[in-house]
């Protein structure tokens, strides 16, 4: 079982739990190679440790000097910090950026624990609970390109259409909290849903060619989401309004959505 998902600019780093990554500057000879290299001279060879543990991860700092940042990126700006030598920290965030300082600026990679586990109801004098199916935060990013996916469907069940990549960018636009929303971050967020969080990956599927992967995708989730009513009507209230705006409104007025690219690591000035 994945329990822990590191974000690489090349591939995805899946961790069951019990598993762990090394990072930092690696090199230094025999035994000085890590699995996520940060090409700074201020990083130390081995500048830390990601350890899976279940549905959450730990970080140990093995730096003596420099502190790292966990971000929360899609909260209102939580974050904690890992004193140089703590050992096995716990990060609450299901998606978090691990921010790592440099010579010339900050580095960061993203870590997704996507098993995070919520309290459904409490049932006395059981020996056990049952643990859902799937695990949705209806208050994070890629549940709002989740409902933007059903949206269609929602509204008109015999429509077989489902909206593009560049579609959702657009839609969710009016949203505040997704300002800086990108392409590549909603096709993130789709192979996290797909990946991870409804688990609709078909192997057969992965040997086809790129657009009919991506369609095949996009359908499977849009499936899925909606045959376990996993996704309603009432969530399209947090998509943005369809009314058109008043022709008084100004530019200062429309917002503008905001979201983190989830591209790392990567160098931020």
């Amino acid at each position: 079982m994945t329990s822990v998902i590191i974000q690489l600019p090349d591939r995805l780093v899946e961790l069951a739990p019990g598993q762990a990554v090394t990072f930092g500057r690696g090199g230094g000879g025999q035994g000085g190679s890590v699995h996520v290299a940060f090409d700074d001279p201020a990083v130390s060879r081995l500048a830390g440790r990601i350890r899976a543990v279940d549905d959450y991860w730990t970080i140990s700092n093995l730096s003596s000097q420099a502190t790292y940042i966990v971000e929360n990126p899609e909260g209102g700006g939580e974050f904690v910090k890992v004193a140089p030598g703590r050992l096995d920290m716990p990060v609450p965030f299901e998606i978090s950026r691990l921010v790592v300082p440099g010579r010339d600026g900050q580095m960061s990679v993203n870590v997704f624990a996507p098993e995070h586990v919520y309290v459904t109801k409490t049932v006395p004098h059981s020996a056990s609970t049952t643990q859902p199916a799937f695990v949705l935060n209806e208050s994070s990013k890629y549940f709002l390109v989740l409902v933007a996916l059903c949206e269609l469907r929602l509204r008109d069940g015999a429509s077989v259409v489902l909206p593009s990549v560049p579609q959702i960018v657009e839609r969710l636009r009016g949203l505040q909290s997704c300002r800086e929303l990108t392409r590549s971050a909603v096709n993130f967020h789709i192979d996290y849903l797909a990946r991870s969080k409804l688990r609709v990956r078909d192997v057969a599927a992965e040997g086809g060619e790129k657009e009919e992967k991506a369609d095949w995708q996009r359908a499977a989730i849009v499936s899925t989401a909606l045959r376990f009513n996993l996704v309603r009507e009432e969530h399209l209230s947090l998509l943005p309004s369809r009314t058109p705006r008043s022709s008084a409104a100004g530019p200062g007025d429309v917002a503008h959505p905001q979201m983190i690219e989830t591209i790392s690591p990567r160098r931020r000035r």
